[in-house]
């Protein structure tokens, strides 16, 4: 078990370096893979408050999903370092969600190091998808409406299709996000030793967040908080949009495109998804009227 320190107090004067004091760079050590909208920046937003973690100038690097990289000859102390704030800094992070739905993403990172403890967090696909959907629309309102975004980027694609600009992939992917057991499959193949991963469920993290930060502390090399940086669910989204609402065929449907799925993440992951609308509506225990009528509060 990691020792313990007062981690989220502020560093002694002489962790901060003096003007104009170069302390070198660090390398990213650690990578929070997946997946958009369960909670990615609620972990970054905390262990970026470690006292030994350097906060990146940017939460999500993108470095490995960047297909303008040489790949052959990727310059990774250029690309993929930090400069280095304080001497206490060890560690920094890079939270980039789409890295496990990325095509050829985590074949890079394992390249760059094959032993970098790795931190994927999930959530109900439907619940998932609807946010990722509030989030693009509020952010432009030009993106698709709901029903022509989940009819696009449905399945886990080996490879970018090739007639599709890059922008729109990344932010248009929608219903093929939420198969996680696919993507898991293809993680597990890349990164094979299941103790570098750490699976965590989105209402669990909220839920349960003190001994959540204690595993994630634990995984990713830091020695625990003494006190635990408050909990903040942060980028929730907006509170209303304007578009289509979800019905409840449509959400019906979804929920049996996710099926096969689903039963694969569960088997793979171990997480408990009894509360996921999704298995709730397969199992028949949740009318997907109910789940579209919530839904529809957030749309105008």
């Amino acid at each position: 078990m990691s020792s313990t320190a007062d981690e989220h107090a502020p560093a002694h004067d002489d962790s901060f370096p003096s003007s104009g004091q170069d302390l070198g760079r660090l390398p990213y050590s650690f990578a929070v893979v997946g997946v958009q909208k369960s909670g990615t920046t609620t972990i970054a937003g905390t262990l970026n408050r470690h006292v030994n973690v350097c906060r990146a100038p940017r939460k999500e690097a993108h470095f490995f999903n960047d297909e303008t990289v040489d790949w052959s000859a990727p310059d990774y102390e250029r690309d993929y370092t930090v400069r280095r704030k304080a001497r206490s800094h060890t560690h920094v992070g890079d939270y980039t969600p789409i890295y496990l739905y990325w095509p050829h993403a985590l074949e890079r990172m394992r390249a760059y190091r094959p032993d970098i403890p790795l931190v994927a967090v999930f959530r109900d696909p439907l619940e998932r998808l609807f946010s990722q959907w509030v989030m693009m629309r509020s952010r432009k309102a030009t993106r698709p409406d709901w029903p022509d975004f989940v009819q696009h980027f449905t399945e886990v694609p080996d490879e970018i299709p090739a007639d599709v600009p890059l922008m729109r992939f990344k932010h248009e992917s929608g219903v093929g996000r939420g198969l996680y057991g696919a993507q898991l499959e293809r993680a597990f193949s890349v990164f094979g030793d299941r103790d570098q991963w750490l699976l965590l469920e989105f209402r669990q993290l909220l839920g349960e967040y003190d001994d959540t930060v204690d595993r994630l502390t634990d995984h990713v090399g830091l020695s625990r908080f003494r006190s635990k940086p408050p909990l903040e669910n942060r980028y929730a989204g907006a509170e209303l949009v304007v578009g289509t609402a979800p019905t409840a065929d449509e959400l019906a449907r979804l929920a049996e495109h996710y099926r096969h799925d689903l039963a694969v993440f569960e088997r793979l992951s171990g997480l408990d998804t009894t509360a996921w609308p999704t298995r709730l509506i397969l199992d028949g225990r949740l009318d997907p009227a109910e789940l579209a009528a919530r839904f529809a509060r957030r749309v105008g």
